[in-house]
């Protein structure tokens, strides 16, 4: 389904919800995509991924409810499920066609810092588990507070929290930051 024919038809993501389907893609568009690539790494496969989770939200639209939690961790959900599934099919990990924009690019004199600093973060992450892997883009490419995160993953919000610390002391421990 296209974004034009997805945008076509605003429609209630849930009859208990004031927020349509439109709203709902143009607000997390950004981040479930950030997140979808984070996973995937791969931008190409990013943006189909994406778009399949949009189609599926949209069709599973009515199935939405409220008291389970936010439309947003509903569709980080299906989102990751989606590229869950992609990875399935692929059984390997696509590497990165080239590094994510830096909106602060750094001074000339902090080039070389900060690209030592990005090297060791990425070695990090791809020293970690995918599980693991899975909740820090949650976290900070897809934007999710942890009650959000705990919804995605079928966790309590405690849990999550915890399970996240974790993980960041673990990056941190490998990228030597304090």
């Amino acid at each position: 389904m296209s974004e034009a024919a997805l945008m076509a038809e605003p429609a209630p993501v849930a009859t208990d919800s004031a927020d349509t389907f439109e709203e709902l893609y143009r607000r997390t568009f950004p981040r479930v995509y950030a997140y979808v690539a984070t996973l995937l790494r791969d931008r190409s496969a990013a943006e189909e991924v994406t778009a399949q989770a949009f189609e599926r939200a949209y069709r599973k639209q009515r199935t939405f409810k409220r008291s389970k939690g936010s439309a947003e961790a509903w569709l980080f959900g299906i989102a990751r499920n989606a590229a869950l599934d992609e990875l399935r099919r692929r059984k390997r990990r696509a590497a990165l066609e080239a590094d994510p924009e830096d909106a602060a690019a750094p001074t000339a004199d902090e080039q070389a810092e900060h690209a030592l600093r990005r090297g060791a973060v990425k070695a990090a992450l791809a020293d970690l588990e995918p599980h693991e892997r899975d909740l820090v883009a949650l976290k900070f490419s897809g934007g999710l507070s942890h009650a959000e995160i705990a919804r995605v993953i079928g966790a309590t919000e405690s849990n999550a929290g915890t399970r996240l610390h974790r993980v960041i002391e673990k990056l941190r421990k490998a990228c030597d930051v304090d």
